[in-house]
């Protein structure tokens, strides 16, 4: 199962995520979390991230994609969504 939850801050997104992760077994995915993550492990990645964020700038869709492509990759994630 793969969902993608969209909304402005303060929506439920988090609170729906979380009801469905405990219902259906499946990892909730944040790239807002996978983004601190990722800076706070050092890993190439997250330092890029990182270097734009404290510029005040929007890190890139080719950042969040590769932290995403990192993350679902992990056993938790890979097991769901490669069966």
């Amino acid at each position: 199962m793969r969902l993608i939850l969209l909304g402005a801050p303060g929506a439920g997104k988090g609170t729906q995520a979380t009801r469905l992760v405990e219902k259906f077994g499946i990892p909730q995915l944040s790239t807002g979390d996978m983004l601190r993550a990722a800076v706070k492990a050092g890993t190439p990645i997250g330092k890029r991230a990182q270097a734009i964020m404290d510029s005040g700038a929007l890190v890139s869709d080719e950042i969040v994609v590769g932290i995403v492509a990192d993350r679902i990759e992990e056993p938790d994630a890979k097991e769901r969504l490669h069966p």
